[in-house]
């Protein structure tokens, strides 16, 4: 696939083998278009590694985190669990979330955290709302361990982002659907793998080994399941897509 951005234009040309389209800046197909072409280009270029959250690195697209700000908001989770903690960022992000609507906590795991970074969230400020758990998400011990820590009735949110291969991520599904309220969601992230096999740090299996094509293994055999964009709170333009590295993430529990 070839993309042109004609700015002078003011139109995008996207050009599929002998397949030509041609679409206005202006409409939400030629939005579309340019901001795959943009996606790829944050690919490749490392865009996500350069932005922090209250002085932790969070590596994610920001327009992801503001779409499931509006999801949590709307949502008022008790407990949001995420499997995978990196550098911490997000698991900062939710937390001082919580902080504003004074409610809610977060239980953060990961097969590995670092000693320097459990060290700088342990000495945050947002720490007071988070839980952090070693081990491996789909361990036994360790969902065990996230079981007892959910109250009985209780939202929960999950978020997913850790190891992004099919199998893992459908292991967590399997693993931790059964703490997801109804109407509340399991956000399997980075399904964007599919759209970058070819570019850099990419693999040749990832058009069918990524957490997108888990979401939808997982929705096909647990029909208490759907994948649903949450609506827009807001929008007074035309574009009705988000511009994401985490596309079919929300998984809704709705049964």
């Amino acid at each position: 696939m070839i993309t042109t951005i004609d700015e002078e234009q003011g139109i995008v040309i996207v050009r599929n083998g002998e397949h030509e389209e041609r679409h206005s800046l202006a409409t939400a197909e030629g939005f579309e278009a340019a901001s795959r072409a943009w996606v790829r280009a944050t690919w490749d270029s490392k865009y996500v590694y350069s932005f922090a959250w209250m002085g932790r690195p969070v590596i994610q697209l920001p327009e992801d985190m503001i779409r499931l700000q509006e999801v949590i908001w709307a949502l008022q989770p008790d407990v949001l669990i995420e499997t995978g903690v990196a550098h911490g960022g997000s698991l900062i992000f939710y937390a001082s979330l919580f902080e504003a609507m004074n409610k809610g906590r977060v239980i953060g795991i990961d097969i590995e955290i670092r000693e320097h970074n459990r060290a700088a969230i342990e000495a945050h400020a947002m720490k007071k709302r988070i839980e952090l758990l070693e081990g491996s998400s789909t361990a036994p011990e360790i969902v065990d361990q996230v079981k007892a820590m959910v109250k009985p009735g209780e939202t929960v949110l999950v978020v997913l982002d850790s190891n992004h291969s099919k199998g893992h991520v459908l292991d967590e599904l399997r693993a931790y659907s059964p703490l997801v309220s109804v109407g509340s969601y399991i956000v399997a992230t980075d399904g964007i793998m599919e759209q970058v096999k070819g570019g850099p740090r990419s693999e040749d299996d990832w058009d069918w080994n990524n957490p997108k094509a888990a979401a939808h293994a997982f929705v096909a055999e647990d029909s208490r399941f759907v994948i649903e964009e949450p609506a827009f709170p807001f929008n007074e333009g035309v574009v009705t897509k988000r511009v994401t590295y985490w596309p079919d993430a929300f998984i809704k529990r709705i049964a």
